[in-house]
């Protein structure tokens, strides 16, 4: 039997919203599996999908630049260790910088940009790095970056802070209206632009899920393969960006693929990065540590 921790059944309270017994109770019938036992859950009791992916869990900034002439963009994420450096000046002015030389000098990789002259310097991403982490003590990584480059449409971006980023290639529209479509991105986080996008798995498990549950509502057996589409299809309304109900509709319908058809614009491809997401942050525990001290202290 695999040892289930206060940790464990913390994460997935966060990721169900459902109370500490019953996620213990999961855990353990799952043998400590998380993803099974958050399957059991929401079946069980209809809880939504994970939030957990979308936990901020490290420090730093996205940061985001278009060319002049809309045809050439990149967006960035740039980490450091501490909340305070991620707002230091030259730390964001490095961001930007990263994002500009992305977008001019097309690198393959992280790698491949490490060896370019970053934009407005004299030196390599690489040695101004270096050289940015001496400056502020702490530690500083360019973790990941997407370019997009259009010649028949048009780029928008959009910076909730600095913590969320959205690059938009779109065709048709205005800048207004490539603005409002980032934005919501960044308030709706769909998972692609439509349900091509949307990887096959996820949809398989909300289909299982949909029959369990049907199942154990004792639905007839004939009737779960429609119960079961209907939910996918309700699932991928809800996570595709066409799909989802503009979030400044003013009658509180318009979906997005509706206003882009009012505007004769169409979305070609997104993409929107959190900082810190997917990155699980170590959290010390110096009650436990001090306590664990003593106790070998003690014999």
């Amino acid at each position: 039997m695999a040892e289930i921790t206060a940790g464990m059944v913390k994460e997935l309270r966060e990721a169900t919203g459902l109370g500490m017994m019953e996620c213990k109770k999961a855990l353990v019938e799952a043998n400590g599996d998380f993803k099974a036992a958050e399957e059991q859950l929401r079946i069980k009791s209809g809880a939504k999908a994970s939030k957990a992916s979308s936990r901020v869990t490290a420090e730093g900034v996205v940061s985001t630049f278009i060319s002049p002439d809309g045809k050439t963009g990149a967006v960035v994420e740039v980490n450091c260790e501490t909340d305070f450096v991620a707002k230091n000046d030259d730390f964001i002015a490095f961001a930007k910088s990263v994002a500009e030389t992305v977008a001019s000098g097309n690198p393959a990789d992280i790698a491949a940009l490490s060896d370019l002259t970053i934009a407005n310097g004299a030196e390599s991403v690489e040695a101004t790095r270096k050289a940015l982490v001496m400056k502020l003590g702490e530690n500083i990584s360019v973790r990941r970056f997407e370019r997009y480059e259009t010649s028949a449409g048009q780029l928008s971006s959009y910076l909730h802070g600095s913590k969320i980023g959205v690059l938009l290639n779109f065709a048709g529209g205005d800048d207004a209206l490539g603005r409002d479509i980032c934005m919501h991105i960044a308030a709706s986080r769909p998972k692609s632009v439509d349900a091509s996008g949307v990887n096959q798995g996820e949809i398989d498990t909300e289909r299982r899920i949909a029959i369990e549950k049907a199942r154990e509502a004792g639905k007839p057996e004939a009737m779960l393969e429609k119960i079961a589409e209907g939910t996918v299809q309700k699932f991928l309304k809800e996570v595709t960006l066409l799909g989802q109900v503009f979030v400044k509709a003013e009658d509180g319908k318009q979906t997005i693929e509706q206003l882009l058809k009012s505007k004769g614009a169409t979305v070609t491809s997104f993409h929107m990065f959190v900082v810190g997401e997917g990155i699980e942050k170590k959290v010390e525990d110096y009650a436990a540590e001090v306590a664990a001290t003593i106790a070998a202290a003690q014999g």
